[in-house]
């Protein structure tokens, strides 16, 4: 999960073209969480994972990296 976590969270983002702070709103998350994920400085919660996956209609498992999907 260490690198394809934050790769993949900030290519979905920005394929909605969304900002870190709008992702957070919806997450109840800080921006600066957000921005975390994205550096590997810090890894979600299970539920945050459920939510940011039902969230960009992928798999759990595509997030972090152990299912292509896209």
């Amino acid at each position: 999960m260490k690198q394809e976590f934050p790769q993949r969270l900030q290519k979905l983002r920005e394929r909605r073209r969304m900002s870190r702070k709008a992702l957070g709103e919806l997450c109840g998350l800080s921006k600066n969480v957000i921005a975390r994920y994205e550096r590997g400085e810090r890894e979600p919660s299970v539920g945050t994972l459920i939510e940011l996956a039902d969230y960009f209609e992928v798999p759990v498992d595509y997030l972090l990296g152990r299912q292509n999907f896209l």
